[in-house]
């Protein structure tokens, strides 16, 4: 079977029958794992293989948000703590090249951990630029408040994964910064001006512009598209994420199911597809809502094929590392900003 263009979480720490049959039937591109699926290393590590397996493709994406900070699916006791995105951003003012090498060291560090389990792809860098006033749901995830450093800690980040064998995602395009709501519950609302959203939140994203894969925002940018969502607005994805910010990589929802988007489960993907994303992302693992993403999402072909084909590509073989060198130079590093602050 020819693969379909999404990608779906499961429900829990192994593949019930329903699962693995609703995988071989709907060949969805890749997988997606959350708290939920995780319990030791072994466990996770037999779940992608089971994914894979599932799906018949040997080297099937399996994507995880491993941020650092509050966004970490693998966390204690099987794994280490990584440092928020702020961390670098303080780093940075101090020394700007001691908060690249912090931040590519943290995302180094984190792709090894991600490579021993088999997954490939990781929910990061972010280049979202918060604004006072802004919801928090972005909060100390972001690496500060100025576009230029946002996009050269992102590039760092970047460069981390990469060098660990693992893809990046860029998030949330075209920007999530200015958001007053947090998007798991509700829509909001961007009233700034075009050419201050150019200025400032697109000009964070496009010094990126050249990553394999993207993740949209469900944000409303009133100045582009008053009626949509970054993510179902064919305006916003043309004239800004193709366009302006001139991303042409992998485009991806952010999650189906979330209450920022309006309509059934299978309206939203109708929507998704219908404005120029490559694939959408569904999260939750609820089996109902699976099915419905599945029927109404298109075989991957033409250019997402190819923006696909080109992403997967993209990745390269890990570079050696010595992780107790590495970690005790984050932790000196990190050090620093605790001095720095106090």
């Amino acid at each position: 079977m020819s693969t379909r263009a999404f990608i779906t979480g499961v429900s829990g720490t192994e593949l019930t029958a329903v699962e693995r049959e609703f995988i071989r039937e709907q060949s969805p591109w890749g997988f997606i794992l959350f708290k939920r699926n995780v319990a030791t290393p072994a466990q996770v590590a037999a779940l992608v293989a089971e994914l894979r397996d599932a799906v018949g493709v040997a080297d099937a994406p399996v994507l995880i948000d491993q941020e650092g900070g509050r966004v970490q699916r693998l966390g204690p006791p099987h794994w280490p703590v990584y440092p928020p995105g702020a961390v670098f951003s303080t780093l940075y003012d101090t020394d700007s090249a001691l908060g690249l090498t912090a931040a590519r060291l943290s995302a180094r560090l984190i792709a090894a951990d991600l490579a021993d389990l088999g997954i490939t792809v990781d929910c990061l860098p972010l280049a979202d630029v918060p604004v006072a006033g802004a919801d928090a749901v972005i909060g100390n995830r972001a690496y500060g408040t100025e576009p230029a450093k946002v996009a050269a800690i992102a590039r760092a980040v970047t460069e981390g994964l990469e060098q660990g064998g693992v893809l990046p995602v860029l998030k949330h395009i075209p920007g999530h910064g200015r958001a007053t709501a947090d998007t798991h519950f509700k829509l909001p609302a961007v009233d700034t001006p075009r050419d201050e959203l150019e200025r400032t939140d697109f000009a964070a994203f496009k010094p990126l512009s050249d990553l394999p894969m993207a993740m949209t925002a469900h944000v409303v940018f009133s100045a582009v598209d008053p009626a949509h969502p970054a993510t179902t607005s064919a305006t916003m994805i043309a004239d800004v994420i193709r366009g302006a910010i001139g991303f042409q990589g992998l485009l991806m929802s952010d999650d189906v199911s979330m209450n920022a988007l309006s309509g059934t489960i299978a309206e939203r993907t109708r929507a998704i597809f219908a404005a120029g994303c490559d694939v959408a992302l569904h999260c939750n693992g609820n089996i109902d809502e699976m099915r419905a993403v599945a029927g109404q999402t298109p075989v991957l072909s033409g250019r997402a094929l190819e923006r696909a084909n080109a992403a997967l590509g993209a990745r390269k073989a890990p570079q050696p590392l010595d992780r107790e060198a590495a970690r005790a130079e984050l932790d000196a590093l990190i050090a620093r900003t605790t001095t720095a602050s106090a």
